[in-house]
């Protein structure tokens, strides 16, 4: 790697570990950054890209812990059940491709898109501490969720705070707490059944994971701090999705196209 390409790999992954903290699918920019900069094979930037997920959301999560955002007494089922999802979705990870998955992706991201933007009041609100979800809800719904987390990620942290602040009626700071929280502890399993295959590339994740715990622990504490984080969380949310949909279908190359 040239020096600028370190320098755009720290930077990408700074906005990465800011994004996932406040938002989710950070990691549209560092598995572009992994396989389109780097050259790294889809099934091993996957997998590269779980150690810095791992330093990110550890800092981020102990960031909110320092400000008194985590509970832990409402949210042990969460872990759990989303936990044990993650382990199966990262073993079926490593034994098939993705690319189906990616095609129903597509759609999921334009499905949340007008999620986000419908009654935006929703994501403004405070957590509503008296509301408790069956844990015949809570067994399906983060079950799949921690499927598609360990199997490929990219979005999860969008699905997760939609559930979240939808069902559950959490704030999107504190959504994003538990969250970062959840996905510190089934990475580290992740990461395991993914090394155990061979599938991370180290001095790529750690260089990655520099930028990212970084900007997970910082953006933690703006938004355990500041009276306006959920607002701002809410926009990045949108702006997230949209970098998705323009991704996914290639919307700037049709633009460039009309310019032509």
């Amino acid at each position: 790697m040239e020096f600028y390409q370190y320098v755009i790999a720290i930077v990408g992954s700074f906005l990465a570990g800011a994004i996932n903290t406040l938002a989710g699918n950070g990691s549209v920019i560092t598995l572009s950054l992994m396989t389109e900069m780097i050259g790294l094979p889809g099934n091993l930037a996957n997998g590269t890209n779980r150690v810095g997920l791992f330093t990110q959301s550890a800092a981020g999560a102990f960031g909110f812990w320092q400000h008194g955002r985590l509970d832990f007494r409402r949210s042990w089922a969460f872990l759990i059940f989303t936990s044990i999802g993650a382990i199966v979705g990262a073993i079926v990870a490593v034994k098939v491709s993705n690319e189906q998955f990616l095609s129903v992706f597509r759609f999921l991201m334009v499905f949340m898109l007008f999620v986000v933007l419908f009654k935006p009041e929703r994501w403004l609100r405070a957590t509503d501490a008296t509301q408790q979800l069956s844990i015949w809800l809570i067994i399906p719904m983060f079950l799949a969720l921690g499927f598609y987390g360990g199997f490929i990620q990219m979005g999860m942290g969008i699905f997760f705070v939609v559930v979240m602040v939808f069902t559950a009626r959490y704030s999107l700071v504190d959504s994003n707490a538990i969250k970062v929280t959840i996905v510190s502890l089934y990475t580290i399993i992740v990461i395991l059944i993914f090394q155990w295959q061979g599938l991370i590339d180290w001095k790529t994740g750690v260089l990655m994971a520099i930028g990212q715990t970084v900007g997970g622990y910082v953006t933690a504490v703006y938004a355990s701090k500041n009276a306006n984080a959920a607002r701002w969380a809410h926009r990045i949310l949108i702006a997230a999705i949209l970098l998705s949909v323009i991704k996914m279908y290639n919307l700037h190359e049709w633009v460039l196209g009309i310019g032509r």
